[in-house]
């Protein structure tokens, strides 16, 4: 009997020639798992750094957010002081603001308060109106009853002076207090030797 060689998977190939392509074609795979493998890591990384980024805005956001609702809240603060005082220091029956000055005044107040221990919860807030007669003191603000305070913060009212004040007394017409614009800022640290820091507004 004469052999003649095997065709091992019947499709013209030889053993050879087989394990030649099964060679080939397991570095084709493992060419292809790298190559996935390389472009799942690169996705990875970029969705990492794309989150780390959102994680970023976010923080950004609360922060600014948390920012402004301290501002509101000190707004509100200095605006029920300023109401309670017409009647008790002010002794007038309307007391005219400009448009969104107590917003302005407390977001200065917040800038003025950043690099302190506890920030604006550490500040005592004094306000004073000042016209022709002097100054005058309105009312006291405190952010946080619970903490001692570490600063003191003046916020000096300018008052847009009265043309007729002679004649409201004799028609008897009830005191209308104006308060301008401008305002100044007096920081002053309570545990240093440091002098009080002016800001004109």
């Amino acid at each position: 009997m004469v052999y003649s060689q095997a065709l091992v998977f019947g499709y013209g190939l030889s053993a050879g020639s087989e394990e030649d392509n099964l060679t080939e074609m397991w570095r084709k795979v493992l060419q292809r798992f790298r190559a996935r493998k390389q472009t799942v890591g690169r996705l990875r990384k970029t969705s990492s750094s794309m989150s780390l980024e959102s994680e970023c805005s976010l923080e950004d956001d609360d922060l600014e957010a948390s920012i402004q609702l301290q501002q509101q809240e000190l707004a509100v603060l200095i605006e029920k002081c300023l109401v309670k005082a017409k009647a008790s220091s002010l002794h007038c029956s309307e007391l005219l603001v400009p448009t969104r000055m107590c917003t302005r005044i407390a977001g200065d107040i917040l800038r003025a308060s950043e690099h302190e221990p506890c920030g604006v919860r550490g500040a005592l807030i004094h306000l004073f109106t000042e016209a022709q007669a002097g100054l005058q003191k309105v009312g006291t603000v405190t952010p946080e009853h619970s903490l001692t305070p570490t600063f003191e913060l003046s916020v000096v009212f300018q008052v847009h002076p009265q043309r007729w004040p002679p004649l409201e007394h004799l028609l008897g017409t009830e005191k209308v207090l104006r308060l301008r614009p401008e305002y100044r800022l007096i920081k002053r640290k309570l545990y240093s030797s440091a002098s009080p820091t002016l800001i004109e507004f």
